[in-house]
Parts: structure tokens; sequence; C-alpha cells
């Protein structure tokens, strides 16, 4: 049973870790590869929208991914791509990438091998994963503009769509973690975390909420 203190400090969580970026017009979209297919559908959403020209997918498989999407997540999202319209010429795939800052890094350095000119990026990633996977994009590529997107939905329809609260909460949990912790070892940009928020981190970690944070991380932010 989750209690009312616990919902309301995930929904503090889940607020924050949205960036509340208006979608525009990009040099191209990254979708992360990840267990969520709504990231494949939100990408061709955006490309349908005309708000980038091209897609990169990005992603091998890990332990959440290896039996659901054995060809690789970066496959898997453009096949659901290419089943809600989007060409195959307009999407590019990076199948190595096993972490965030992986996914940047494999994206860029093909984006760079085929010659494409790159200002500005959508950035696509699961809604409680944005502001993450923004400081890392901002992080491992500073030079171009970054703009945040996900699919538009509530924490509860979240909740509702993947059928396990417990875990949606220890998800949001653990990525809030790595938002604080992440920036002193390099692998972020320094985000202004309000006390509020930490202070519902910190409440929900202690109550169990636990299974997604760092090795021998359960004890402490």
């Amino acid at each position: 049973m989750i209690s009312a203190q616990a919902w309301a400090d995930a929904q503090l969580l889940w607020d924050f870790q949205l960036m509340g970026h208006e979608p525009r017009r990009c040099s191209v979209a990254i979708g992360l590869g990840s267990h969520d297919l709504g990231v494949a559908d939100a990408t061709a959403d955006l490309y349908h929208r005309g708000l980038a020209p091209l897609i990169v997918f990005t992603g091998a498989t890990s332990r959440t991914t290896r039996e659901a999407m054995p060809k690789g997540e970066a496959e898997h999202y453009r096949e659901r791509a290419m089943e809600l319209g989007v060409p195959s010429d307009a999407i590019l795939l990076e199948p190595r990438a096993r972490n965030t800052g992986e996914n940047i890094r494999l994206s860029r350095a093909l984006l760079e091998e085929r010659g494409v000119s790159i200002e500005s990026v959508l950035l696509i990633s699961k809604p409680y994963e944005e502001r993450r996977s923004y400081a890392t994009a901002c992080k491992v590529w500073p030079d171009v503009a970054w703009v945040s997107a996900s699919t538009a939905m509530t924490f509860t329809e979240y909740v509702d769509s993947i059928q396990d609260a417990r875990l949606v909460i220890d998800m949001l949990v653990g990525a809030q973690q790595r938002i604080m912790v992440y920036p002193e070892q390099g692998f972020l940009i320094e985000q202004q975390v309000p006390r509020g928020v930490e202070a519902a981190y910190e409440r929900l970690r202690d109550e169990g909420f636990t299974s997604r944070l760092l090795p021998n991380a359960a004890s402490r932010s």
C-alpha cells in the first residue's frame, strides 16, 4: 500500500523532472532507447509535426529490455516509428549505446560521420527522464541547443500505462538521485534542486523506494 504522502512526494519528483520545454523545430530528433515504446511514438509524432527532418534512435539492450527487444532498443524503435508512418530514410540507427552519455556521444559521432549539420536537437525520453537526459546532453555535447520532449501525460496516466506504481516511484527516486550526485562525477551539468524536491526524494528513499538507486546508495543521497 502506497501512502498518500508517498504519492504526493512522487508527484513532486515527477513535476520537477519534466523540463517544461515547448517543442520547436530542430536540426534532428534523438530518441533515447529504453523499455518504453512511447518514446518512439512521441518521436514519430514530432517528426510528423514537422519539428525535425531526421531521427536518430539510439540504444542497445539492457537487463530490462533484453527479452522484450532482442534486436536492440534502437531497432525496435525504428520499427515502431515506421509502423506510424515515418519513412525509413528519415531514421538513423545508433545500436551500441548502453547509457545516456553513450546515447549522446555515439549519436553525435553518427551524425558527424553522415555530414549532418546540427545546431539544435529535440531530445525525446521517458517523461521522468527529461531533466536527467537534458543535463547529460548539455554536459556531453554543450555546443548545440537542446529541447527536451516526451509523451504528454500526467503522473497518474504514466502509472496506469506501466501498471506498477511502486516501480514507477522507484524509477523517479533513482532518476532524482542521479540528478543530484552525477554532476560531481562529471556526468551531468549542475542543476538547482528545490529543497522541497530534495526532501520528497529523501522521504521516498527512507520509505524503501530504492530498487533503482545506485549500488551501495540505498541509505544515502
